[in-house]
């Protein structure tokens, strides 16, 4: 089997934000939405990065890693 990516994406006015992971990166990821919602050049805010947090996180909680098999589109 090959190697498994999770998708995260938002989109708020022009920006476009997408984050391919995965479940050996979440740390990383969870430190990159924390930089960028420090960074005032952007849009991405607090908020965006709590919610991409806590998705990242259902990401975790019901895939593969938990025993659960990933739905195939």
């Amino acid at each position: 089997m090959g190697r498994e990516f999770n998708v995260l994406a938002l989109i708020k006015g022009n920006e476009r934000y997408v984050f391919v992971y995965d479940d050996t990166s979440r740390e990383p990821l969870l430190e990159a939405f924390r930089a960028l919602a420090a960074d005032p050049d952007l849009s991405l805010n607090w908020y965006d990065a709590a919610v991409l947090t806590q998705k990242a996180y259902e990401q975790a909680a019901f895939g593969p890693a938990a025993g659960e098999p990933t739905p195939r589109l």
